[in-house]
């Protein structure tokens, strides 16, 4: 188990690690900071899929490799709440909560150096770049991957509005894949008392909206669902005397899998060509923030759910699969890999929220959780 002074020496570097954010593939200096504090691993590996870090504590005695996950990627969003660590970094704070669930691996790190695991190894990823959806795909493509490819994976994320401390589990789906997409429309200009000398994509934007919204309705979350959401629109000039010659929409898509997304988007791009076509433009498309689908594993669930049960924490299914990504769903492809969510408080500031804060009680329960589940996997 942690020690009082342990807490207190987590505590204050989840606290700096908050008062200096990176954002999403920047996190030099947090993986340098990770790097520093890590208790005696027999190995690190750095640069991992760009600053990933990953810590190794090996028995030296053949079993299956566990890989813990946390993210170090903080947000670009101004943080608001009067907090005595608040970031220092304008415009860019911990508002998602990774710099606490990086701080429960270090944690883990302590009690995994003081008491290695009787079999196999465990690998403490601290996967950078998980907020845009591009950082698990680049760890697995990274070479330096390869020798340290988990048989068991396994994480969890801090959640607000479930009870502080409980937590909730359940096999199958958890997390929706996910996709930005970027329709560019272009036509051409002409004076505003003439529109008819121009190719405007005037009619064809309402006309794409609401197919957009049409494929993607969104309900109750189910086999087959899909929700589209315009998040940006732009279109011409902001001038009075120019019909506008091109428009720029944005429109986040959301399957509960991968292959539902793949479907939306290509139902999406065609309706966007037809479109496109109709009006006389031309129509070209950018997809950014590509999230995979993420499923739990039953027997990496059972695993999750007999250490929860060990440490006497209530948990249940509750309201999964979630609507929202999670990066962490790449890791499947190559192990058993499961999620829970972690109670943040019924009333706390909900995720990407001005005023959040992840929770410092959560570090040692964490920290528990995962530790039992390495000794029933290792000993």
């Amino acid at each position: 188990m942690l020690t009082n002074a342990d807490i207190v020496d987590l505590t204050g570097f989840r606290h700096a690690l908050h008062r200096q954010p990176e954002v999403s593939g920047r996190e030099r200096e947090t993986a340098a900071r990770v790097a520093s504090f890590l208790p005696a691993p027999d190995a690190v590996v750095t640069g991992v899929g760009g600053h990933g870090v990953a810590a190794l504590y090996d028995s030296g005695q053949p079993g299956p490799t566990v890989m813990i996950r946390s993210e170090l990627d903080a947000l670009p969003i101004l943080e608001l709440g009067q907090i005595p660590h608040a970031s220092e970094t304008p415009g860019v704070a911990h508002l998602c909560g990774h710099d606490g669930h990086s701080t429960i691996l270090l944690g883990l790190a302590r009690l995994l150096a003081r008491n290695p695991p009787a079999h196999g190894r465990v690998v403490l990823l601290f996967q950078p770049a998980e907020e845009d959806g591009s950082g698990a795909r680049a760890v697995m493509n990274d070479p330096k991957f390869t020798a340290l490819t988990p048989d068991w994976s396994l994480s969890l994320h801090n959640m607000p509005g479930i009870a502080l401390g409980h937590a909730w589990l359940a096999p199958g789906p958890m997390n929706c894949a996910s996709a930005g997409l970027t329709i560019r429309l272009s036509g051409a200009t002409a004076h505003a008392s003439m529109p008819e000398d121009g190719r405007a994509p005037t009619g064809a934007l309402p006309r794409l909206i609401d197919g957009l919204r049409t494929m993607g309705p969104g309900g109750a979350m189910g086999p087959g669902f899909r929700l589209t959401t315009i998040t940006h629109l732009r279109m011409g000039e902001p001038a009075f005397g120019i019909a506008p010659g091109e428009a720029e929409l944005w429109v986040t898509l959301r399957g509960l899998g991968d292959e539902d997304l793949e479907t939306l988007l290509e139902q999406a791009k065609t309706l966007a060509r037809d479109e496109a076509a109709a009006a006389g433009l031309g129509v070209d498309f950018e997809i950014h923030d590509h999230f995979g689908a993420c499923r739990n594993d039953p027997d990496a669930t059972a695993v999750l759910a007999r250490a929860l049960d060990a440490n006497g924490i209530a948990h249940e299914p509750g309201d999964l699969p979630m609507r929202a990504s999670e990066d962490f769903g790449r890791f499947g492809a190559v192990s058993k890999s499961a999620m829970l969510l972690l109670g943040a408080g019924r009333d706390h500031p909900a995720l990407h929220t001005q005023t959040y804060d992840f929770p410092d009680t959560l570090i040692a329960q964490g920290v528990a959780i995962f530790h039992s589940a390495i000794r029933e996997l290792l000993g």
